[in-house]
């Protein structure tokens, strides 16, 4: 496999814990959907740094539990809930499950996803389609209401980013099920900003170009080149760490992007430039 991981110089910001009080989130409620690795873990850790007490939320309780651990031993504030996004009543309780730990909900960073195996679309089984959109588009409508309905009940405003991708903002021939999936998400984002932004409830999408993920990983290895090919049509010729898509997500949850609402943002190297 010829891919970039080992020699791409890190170019992520790390920063201390933050002081209570301090930081981009600071006293914020936060939750976040895939949380136990990938871009969702970068984003549990990093909102932590930056101030806020994080619900995180996956299906595998044994990497929620290391984040989670890795967080507070940083003096950050971190609790675990597991979720299946294919499971109502598992999102549900999930988000619900912020309140009871924390009193309120005032963010939500929903990065949870799940990918297909790479190929045209009429070599990709039903079962399979019916999944990406079962968990991709599903999954964050479910969340969305429900975390709409927590703010409401408890902050009384709020932010709302979702996790899109470059793959649903153009023509995505090798995953056509799960860039379709990420097209319909931005639909839900545009329509749950125009609904909701009246009560002072913002919502936006990241739309990550080429990302270290395990998803990414797991693809250039039945694809072997794929993450070169990638980086040869990106501007800035690298991949992005998982942080830097969570810096994104972290901006447009903040109080700094007071005014941002209803955006997909590219965070993308300048693939679509």
């Amino acid at each position: 496999m010829n891919n970039t991981t080992n020699n791409t110089p890190d170019h992520t910001p790390h920063n201390s814990t933050s002081t209570p009080g301090s930081g981009l989130l600071a006293e914020k409620v936060a939750f976040v959907t895939g949380a136990g690795r990938g871009i969702g873990a970068a984003a549990a850790r990093l909102f932590a740094e930056e101030g806020a007490r994080v619900l995180l939320a996956a299906r595998t309780e044994s990497q929620l539990k290391a984040v989670t651990e890795e967080i507070r031993a940083g003096g950050g504030s971190a609790e675990y809930v597991v979720c299946d996004l294919a499971d109502p009543v598992s999102v549900r309780a999930a988000v619900e499950r912020s309140v009871e730990v924390y009193g309120r909900l005032d963010v939500a960073f929903n990065n949870g996803a799940t990918g297909q195996v790479p190929g045209p679309m009429d070599q990709l089984s039903e079962a399979d389609f019916d999944q990406v959109y079962a968990v991709n588009v599903k999954g964050p409508w479910l969340a969305m209401s429900a975390q709409v309905a927590a703010m409401r009940a408890t902050a009384g405003r709020g932010a709302i980013v979702n996790t899109s991708s470059v793959g649903g903002l153009k023509a995505n021939p090798q995953l056509p099920a799960y860039g379709a999936s990420k097209r319909a998400l931005n639909s839900l984002t545009a329509a749950a900003a125009e609904t909701y932004g009246p009560e002072g409830i913002r919502v936006n999408a990241v739309a990550p170009g080429t990302t270290l993920t395990e998803m990414l990983l797991e693809w250039d290895e039945k694809v072997p080149g794929t993450i070169e090919q990638l980086n040869g049509r990106t501007p800035l010729g690298r991949a992005a760490e998982p942080r830097e898509i969570a810096e994104a997500a972290a901006w447009l949850l903040s109080d700094r992007a007071s005014y941002v609402t209803g955006a997909v943002l590219p965070v993308d190297g300048g693939m679509l430039a």
